[in-house]
């Protein structure tokens, strides 16, 4: 459903993105996740067509996102991470704008989720708080029934009880068979609705990486506290780190068996359980230096 082909884009201080290629297909919710500056927003600019790469191209459909932007914007719902609105207006009024922009005759799915999100639209959108605008960001970027949605940000500003509303939405969305990219720091929304995810640093894309098998590949993390310190067990053959003092931290992957029996040869004194997250397993791979 969409494709970036050896896109790159470079601005006069030198930042950009640099030869990305990776697809997205129908029906997929695709997570873009990387550090404030590392050139999401740019790659998002350029699947929706609002500025010109330096090389390379985005396919929507098949068509080309630049030259023909105007068509595949009929099939786009976007949510941009910065939301600028006509303050002056109510937030009816805002999204009656845009619903005759679109062309819309039918506003049931706009008014379910005014509903759903709890959105008084007839106030000014200058009087609303953040989460009001989020909500109406939200709103708008849906209400057109998109088979495309382009998500940057979408949870910040939201409350936690709005952040789950909206995450069931896209599961929603995604039962549907609509194609979605979110762009999140959130890697807990990540884990919970993404098919796979794509890490992008400093302009270029690292890995995309399919979240179930991350899941799969997460190992099982312990902590160990012994009487006192103990050097000898980090010789017994499995994956430990000295933590402090008499503290080690012990990953298992497949090998409890040589867990329990080693452990048997210590004073150990207690055994805590610490999962290991997607984003400690995206840590791990990358590294998690500039990460904001």
């Amino acid at each position: 459903m969409i494709e970036i082909i050896n896109l790159t884009q470079v601005y006069r201080s030198g930042k950009g993105v640099f030869d990305l290629n990776f697809k997205i297909n129908e029906g997929e919710v695709f997570g873009y996740l990387g550090p404030n500056g590392a050139g999401k927003t740019t790659t998002i600019r350029n699947i929706l067509g609002f500025t010109n790469a330096s090389s390379g191209k985005v396919l929507i459909k098949g068509l080309d996102s630049r030259t023909n932007t105007e068509e595949i914007n009929k099939y786009i719902g976007f949510l941009p991470g910065e939301i600028s609105f006509y303050s002056q207006l109510k937030g009816s009024e805002f999204l009656d704008l845009l619903g005759k922009m679109r062309k819309m005759d039918n506003f049931d799915l706009r008014s379910k989720l005014e509903d759903r999100f709890k959105l008084d639209t007839n106030v000014y959108i200058k009087k609303m708080s953040k989460g009001m605008k989020q909500k109406l960001a939200i709103i708008a970027a849906f209400m057109h029934d998109p088979e495309i949605l382009i998500l940057d940000e979408p949870t910040s500003g939201l409350d936690p009880l709005m952040q789950n509303v909206f995450l069931d939405l896209i599961k929603e969305e995604k039962n549907k068979n609509k194609t979605i990219l979110l762009s999140s720091h959130i890697f807990e929304e990540v884990e919970k609705i993404c098919d796979r995810a794509g890490i992008i640093k400093d302009g270029k894309l690292i890995s995309v990486e399919d979240i179930n098998s991350l899941k799969e590949k997460a190992e099982d993390i312990f902590e160990v506290q012994l009487l006192k310190p103990n050097p000898e067990i980090l010789n017994i053959g499995l994956d430990i780190t000295h933590i402090k003092e008499n503290i080690y931290q012990i990953s298992i992957k497949n090998n409890y068996n040589i867990f329990f029996k080693e452990m048997q040869k210590f004073n150990v004194i207690k055994i805590s359980s610490i999962k290991q997250t997607i984003e400690e397993k995206f840590m791990k791979y990358y590294g998690d230096e500039d990460y904001e």
